[in-house]
């Protein structure tokens, strides 16, 4: 299938410069890679700049009300297991008003595919400060620096026991692309985190890793079984400390030919490791106008990526199991074996 086929016949109204311009595409790139019929697809949002993709993408697709992509999202799911589902949601739509959704269609692990466009600011509002806002970031609603510390995307996924974590960068588009096919073929409830720019109100928001000059120093792109090296001249590669102090595990960086390298494995079961990586760069990613010594990059690509039973696969089971065990199995049976009297 050809990336065509799925652009819909709607102008795109995103301001010029705006990173969702690049997912837009890269979800074109993907659903034409992945090969799912335009029919057996289903887009659904909530409210914000890019809560607009369901008028982007030539599939069916419902724009809802704010925060609440994920319950009709997971509706769609659950009662047509056979569409593929995607979720569009900005930081503010999905963390804010949609906070409990999130967790809960996390929880559940529901078929969907999410992908969350974070650039830590309310942009389709005119500029308001997020929930992933940098504590002490001046915004229209912050005139004196927020107050807030903000929610790190990947710790509310893990600790909602997340099967799929993975971030990318609106900029880098092959990661992006990799990153959102990996999440249609995980069975469960994947989400993406999509760091794009909003050059209207957060301009340069994710400068230090967007710029290409300094990309492969401060990121590294995780693929499953590969070694975790990264640097512009690939010398660099992540490993384990353990404090002799607080006994604490932490990352750090060594020298690429260091026995202590770690290989990716986005299928262990357990979280600490994943953990680990989620959180790397968050120092930068915190600091508001200041210089950050942290040498740690961020993490990008498929984090976490484990099986386990979906919420859609569950619910339908057990609809299964009754209707074979249950005497009435229609409502007229239903119905007729109920108390009734005769006026």
């Amino acid at each position: 299938m050809e990336a065509s086929q799925f652009k819909s016949d709607q102008y795109v109204r995103f301001c010029p410069g705006c990173g969702d311009h690049a997912i837009c595409m890269a979800l074109q790139k993907a659903m034409a890679q992945i090969g799912i019929p335009t029919h057996e697809v289903a887009v659904i949002s909530g409210i914000g700049c890019s809560s607009r993709m369901p008028h982007y993408l030539n599939t069916y697709g419902f724009n809802t009300i704010h925060g609440r992509g994920g319950a009709v999202a997971t509706g769609v799911k659950t009662s047509h297991p056979e569409l593929t589902v995607w979720q569009m949601s900005g930081d503010g739509d999905c963390f804010a008003i949609g906070g409990n959704h999130f967790i809960h269609e996390i929880r559940r692990n529901v078929d969907l595919n999410v992908c969350v466009f974070n650039n830590r600011i309310y942009g389709l509002t005119k500029g308001q400060y997020s929930p992933t806002s940098a504590k002490g970031f001046v915004s229209k609603s912050s005139p004196f620096g927020t107050v807030e510390r903000p929610f790190i995307p990947a710790q509310l996924v893990l600790g909602a026991r997340g099967t799929f974590f993975a971030r990318t960068l609106d900029v880098d588009m092959p990661t992006t692309v990799d990153c959102l096919v990996a999440a249609q073929q995980h069975k469960g409830c994947s989400i993406v985190e999509c760091l794009v720019n909003c050059v209207i109100f957060n301009n340069g928001t994710h400068a230090w890793i967007a710029d290409r000059e300094q990309r492969a120093e401060h990121s590294i792109i995780l693929k499953h079984g590969e070694k975790m090296i990264f640097g512009a001249n690939k010398d660099k590669g992540l490993a384990v400390e353990i404090d002799p102090v607080t006994f604490v595990p932490k990352m750090i960086v060594v020298p690429a030919d260091d026995p202590r390298v770690l290989v990716h494995d986005a299928h262990q079961p357990d979280t600490t490791l994943h953990r680990m990586l989620a959180l790397m760069g968050q120092n930068r990613i915190e600091a508001v106008n200041a210089e950050v010594d942290d040498d740690l990059p961020i993490a990008l690509g498929v984090i976490r990526n484990v099986e386990a039973e979906t919420y859609d696969q569950a619910v339908n089971a057990q609809i299964q199991n009754v209707r074979t065990s249950a005497k009435a199995r229609t409502f007229d049976e239903l119905t007729a074996t109920l108390e009734s009297w005769t006026l």
